[in-house]
C-alpha cells in the first residue's frame, strides 16, 4: 500500500511557471512500472473480457468502500443506465436530477424512455437541494402524468450530497435513491464510505477521476443481492454464464480486463493520494477563503476532491487571465441542465433553477490532483488573485 511519503515530494526547487488543472504524470512516474507489469500479465494470459483482474478489482472496490456487492462496468455513463434498468425504471417513470451537473446524468435516463426531472441546488454545496427536491415531486404529483420513481443525487466535484434527508424523502414518495458518484469514490459522509450511501451507486474510472483509469471504467456498488444479480445480466447482454438465452434486457457494459489491471495498481496508492486532495484543499481554502466563496463541507462529510471549484465573479474574464498566467481552470459546468438543446423535451415551460443558473455563471475549477504540491497551490492562489485584482 502506497504511503503519502511516495507521492511526488510537497517541496522542490525548480520554479514553477505553469500548473495544469490535471496532471498524471506524476502519478505515472510512481505508478508506471507496476501498471506496465499488470497489464502484461493481462497480455500473456489474453482474458481480455471479465479476465481474473476483474474479479479481483471488485474484491478489492468492495473492501475499500465497505460495500457488499462491487460490479465493474463499461463507464461512468453506463453505470447509472445499467442501475436504472436493474431498478426496473422505463417508460412514464420520473427521475430526479439535479439541474446542476454533467450532462450524462440525465442522458443516462433518456435510453430507457422515463423522464428526468430537474432539481435545483444549494448554493453552498452544489449538491441537490433537499427542498427543492419535495418542490419538484409535489410538482410531478400535482401534473399527474409521470410515476416518481428514482431520485439520483449527484455528488459534485466529490462531496457526498445529503443522502440522510433526500432518503428520507424518496421513502416517503416509495422512491428509490441512486447515488451518482462518478466524482465521488473515496469520499465520506458519517462513518460511511461512498459507494454504501444509497441502495445503489454508480461512479467512473474516467483517467481525470480521483480514481481513474487508462480510457473508460466505471462501477456500480450495492448492498442488494437481487440488484446486484440483475446488473451483473445486464452488463453481460442480459445472459448468464455461456448461457445465449436473454433472461432480460441488456447491454455491453463490462469492464475490460487491462482497466481492471491499471486500476488494480492504482487502487493501492488511492489512500494516501485521497489525503493529498484534502491536504491541498484544506490549503487552497485557508489561501482564498478571505477574497472568494470556497467549498463548503458539512460537518461529518469529507469530499474526494475531484475538482476544486470556487465562485468567482466575472468568471470568464478571470479565467482568461489564468490561462495566460499558465494556469489551467476548468468550467464545471457552463449551461445548466435545463439549458441544454437536448434535454428541452423535458423541461416544462417557465421552469426555474435560480441557483443552477447562478453557478453556471461563476463556478471556476482550480488545479487538483493526487500529487499537487504546495508551492503549486500557492502559484495558482497568487496568479488568481492577480487577476481579479
Amino acid at each position: 500500500m502506497a504511503t503519502a511519503e511516495s507521492l511526488a515530494p510537497i517541496a522542490a526547487d525548480e520554479p514553477i511557471t505553469s500548473v495544469g488543472l490535471f496532471d498524471l504524470t506524476p502519478q505515472r512516474r510512481r505508478l508506471g512500472a507496476r501498471i506496465e507489469a499488470r497489464i502484461d500479465d493481462v497480455l500473456k494470459h489474453g482474458q481480455f473480457i471479465l479476465g481474473p483482474e476483474v474479479a479481483e478489482l471488485e474484491e478489492n472496490l468492495a473492501e475499500f468502500a465497505g460495500a457488499r456487492h462491487a460490479i465493474g462496468v463499461s463507464s461512468g455513463r453506463d453505470a447509472l443506465t445499467m442501475a436504472l434498468m436493474a431498478l426496473d425504471v422505463g417508460p412514464g417513470d420520473a427521475v430526479f436530477v439535479p439541474g446542476f451537473t454533467f450532462s450524462a446524468s440525465a442522458a443516462a435516463v433518456a435510453p430507457l424512455g422515463a423522464t428526468p426531472v430537474f432539481v435545483d441546488v444549494d448554493l453552498e454545496t452544489f449538491n441537490m437541494a433537499p427542498e427543492a427536491l419535495e418542490t419538484a415531486i409535489a410538482a410531478t404529483l400535482e401534473e399527474g402524468r409521470l410515476t416518481p420513481k428514482v431520485v439520483m443525487p449527484v455528488d459534485l466535484y466529490g462531496l457526498p450530497a445529503d443522502y440522510e434527508t433526500i432518503s428520507a424523502i424518496a421513502a416517503k414518495h416509495g422512491m428509490r435513491v441512486l447515488a451518482d458518484a462518478a466524482q465521488s469514490f473515496g469520499g465520506i459522509l458519517g462513518n460511511q464510505r461512498v459507494g454504501t450511501l444509497a441502495p445503489i451507486s454508480a461512479t467512473s474510472f474516467y483517467p481525470t477521476k480521483p480514481l481513474g483509469a487508462y480510457g473508460d471504467g466505471g462501477a456500480i456498488f450495492t448492498e442488494d443481492d437481487a440488484l446486484a444479480e440483475a446488473v451483473n445480466l445486464i452488463r453481460t447482454h442480459g445472459r448468464q454464464g455461456s448461457g445465449d438465452q436473454a433472461l432480460r434486457i441488456g447491454m455491453t457494459g463490462r469492464l475490460d480486463t487491462i482497466q481492471a489491471a491499471v486500476l488494480l495498481v492504482k487502487l493501492e496508492a488511492f489512500a494516501a493520494e485521497l489525503d493529498r486532495r484534502q491536504q491541498m484543499a484544506a490549503l487552497y481554502t485557508e489561501l482564498l477563503s478571505d477574497d472568494f466563496p470556497t467549498p463548503v463541507t458539512p460537518v461529518g462529510a469529507r469530499s474526494a476532491w475531484a475538482l476544486y471549484t470556487i465562485r468567482v465573479a466575472d468568471r470568464d474574464a478571470v479565467r482568461e487571465k489564468l490561462a495566460a498566467a499558465g494556469v489551467g481552470t476548468g468550467l464545471f459546468y457552463a449551461v445548466p441542465l435545463h439549458r441544454h438543446p437536448a434535454f428541452q423535451r423535458w423541461v416544462p415551460e417557465g421552469l426555474s433553477l435560480p441557483v443552477s443558473e447562478r453557478l453556471s455563471q461563476e463556478v471556476l475549477s482550480l488545479p487538483m490532483h493526487g500529487d499537487i504540491q504546495e508551492r503549486e497551490v500557492a502559484f495558482v492562489v497568487e496568479k488568481l488573485k492577480e487577476a481579479v485584482a
